[in-house]
């Protein structure tokens, strides 16, 4: 979820809870909590770029750094706040913005590791895109009445907003499930792993992403709240196999870092269309039945001892907007 989002959320959970005379400096602890654990983006090693995509949404997200998280933040905030809130109460108003943040992070489609570092299984629920304006436009409205009138009852509704936006996300979601489990058994697949996430900023348009033997299949479903479903077939590619297609690198730092980014990605792992050195994963492109990846690694077999380069590829051009608000739309 983007900054504001997980600060709104943040500071509507203490909303709820606070009474009307430390309502706001509350908030205020919370909203900053709940932008707390993304302070991970920080932590980056140049030498290693994989490593800066698994540590995001990893410890600072868990469950179990939330004590933690809630301690330093308390700390920081003492100095501004110690006059209004007593330190135990900072340290739970802002182990409840914390609290928010990997959950909310965990119902998009990125995925968070929420059981850290007991499991390191990627938490992804696929109910709300990562920017989600009308959602956040709610939220603001909601958590800004609660923060003027200082009752908790708008902090309330605030989750009643949201638990609604979830409900519609769920509902949508396996809608586009079942769309796209019907276009495989047409097309005599067998599906192995699928997985159908929502497009950025809207609830109606859903990629899916399926592999069935050795083929990766991706397609646009437009599972929308009114009107027809509408299905837009998309791209197919070989899945890369690390074990099969880069067997001859085994032991190298090429290849360790080549199974790093099959975890990371699920292993929906494929070959960029336009740069066959680029392996790209394949749950995520601008265009929702593309298969140009969002992002990927290169490959280079000539310098196996060093570790692979990540890559983004965001291209919002103008045929890139165009298809995207035709499927959007329904056209």
């Amino acid at each position: 979820m983007d900054p504001l989002t997980h600060g709104l959320a943040g500071a509507a959970a203490a909303q709820s809870l606070a009474d009307k005379e430390k309502h706001r400096p509350a908030a205020i602890t919370a909203f900053v909590a709940a932008l707390m654990p993304d302070l991970e983006f920080f932590i980056q090693k140049s030498s290693d770029p994989l490593f800066n995509i698994e540590v995001h949404r990893q410890f600072t997200h868990s469950f179990v750094f939330i004590p933690a998280g809630a301690l330093i933040t308390a700390a920081l905030l003492w100095w501004f706040m110690h006059r209004r809130l007593s330190f135990g109460e900072l340290f739970l108003f802002s182990a409840l913005g914390f609290a928010t943040h990997g959950l909310l992070d965990a119902v998009t489609s990125y995925g968070t590791e929420l059981l850290w570092p007991f499991l390191d299984t990627r938490f992804a629920w696929n109910l709300l895109p990562i920017i989600d304006p009308l959602l956040t436009i709610g939220m603001a409205a909601l958590a800004s009445a609660a923060f003027w009138y200082r009752q908790r009852l708008f902090g309330w509704l605030f989750f009643g907003w949201l638990l609604i936006w979830l409900t519609t996300g769920f509902i949508q979601r396996e809608r586009g499930k079942t769309a796209m489990e019907e276009l495989a058994a047409q097309r005599g697949h067998n599906i192995e792993q699928l997985v159908v996430k929502p497009t950025i900023g809207n609830l109606i348009l859903w990629r899916s992403t399926y592999i069935a033997g050795d083929t990766v299949w991706v397609d646009a479903v437009r599972s929308g709240i009114i009107g027809p479903r509408l299905i837009y077939p998309g791209d197919a590619a070989p899945l890369v196999i690390p074990e099969r297609d880069f067997a001859e690198w085994k032991g190298t730092t090429l290849y360790d870092d080549i199974l790093r980014f099959q975890r990371f990605s699920d292993g929906y792992l494929t070959r960029h269309p336009d740069k066959p050195d680029i392996i790209g994963d394949a749950r995520y492109s601008m265009i929702p039945n593309s298969l140009s990846p969002l992002w990927g690694i290169r490959a280079d077999t000539t310098l196996p001892d060093r570790h692979v380069p990540f890559l983004n590829f965001r291209d919002a051009g103008s045929d890139v907007r165009e298809e995207f608000l035709r499927q959007l739309t329904g056209k």
